[in-house]
């Protein structure tokens, strides 16, 4: 792995970038799948988490009994995503500075009524996001949400082998493993796309692999 993630969260500043607007619609995401709790207790995960910005600020809004556990491998950044949840008052949130993609790190968690994947299909390879999508049922509860986020086809700089649209293989593969489509935004004037699948009741768990992915680039 070479990005520099402290590097690529600057981006963040920009507030006409198409980061800034898929930050947007994913806390507009995380914001309607908590209302659709009704308050009840409610566990999120999010993997890959960077400094924590698309899920802290709506959960210091939130109504309810929600816990979450946030994973980034970045110190830096996971000690960001601390702080900032510490400033928020947020005391039902854990950061845990590890990688992710090792299920040992996620194993033993309460089965996530919402989990996020954002930023992380896009540095993947197919073989690892069909290995992560497969293991999903076992860390989301029956009718629990994932967000995912993907970017459009990279060029010369994809990972995915795939001809079409890289966001079409990840909703194929959702599908494939008990997850029911509920919503995708894909803008015709930007190269984001944001997606939510449910947890289907008859989708198979089965055992965990020691590792679901690990980042290419």
């Amino acid at each position: 792995m070479s990005t520099d993630w402290q590097q690529w969260h600057e981006r963040y500043e920009d507030p006409g970038s198409s980061l800034v607007r898929r930050l947007e619609n994913v806390r507009n995401e995380i914001e309607r799948l908590l209302a659709d709790r009704g308050g009840a207790r409610t566990y999120v995960v999010s993997i890959c988490a960077g400094d924590g910005r698309d899920l802290l600020p709506v959960l210091a809004s939130a109504d309810g009994d929600v816990h979450a556990v946030l994973v980034d491998l970045d110190a830096e950044l996971a000690e960001r995503a601390r702080a900032d949840a510490a400033a928020l008052g947020l005391d039902r949130v854990e950061v845990r500075t590890a990688d992710a993609g090792l299920a040992s790190v996620l194993a033993g968690l309460p089965p996530a009524d919402v989990f996020l994947a954002c930023g992380v299909f896009g540095n993947i390879t197919d073989s690892d996001l069909e290995t992560t999508i497969s293991a999903l049922p076992a860390l989301v509860a029956p009718g629990g949400a994932v967000i995912w986020t993907r970017g459009a086809h990279l060029g010369d700089d994809e990972l995915s082998a795939f001809a079409g649209d890289p966001a079409d293989l990840v909703r194929e593969i959702f599908a494939r493993h008990g997850f029911i489509a509920e919503s995708l935004v894909r803008p015709d004037d930007a190269g984001f796309r944001v997606g939510v699948h449910r947890r289907s009741a008859d989708a198979s768990a089965g055992t965990l692999p020691e590792r679901l992915f690990s980042f290419a680039r």
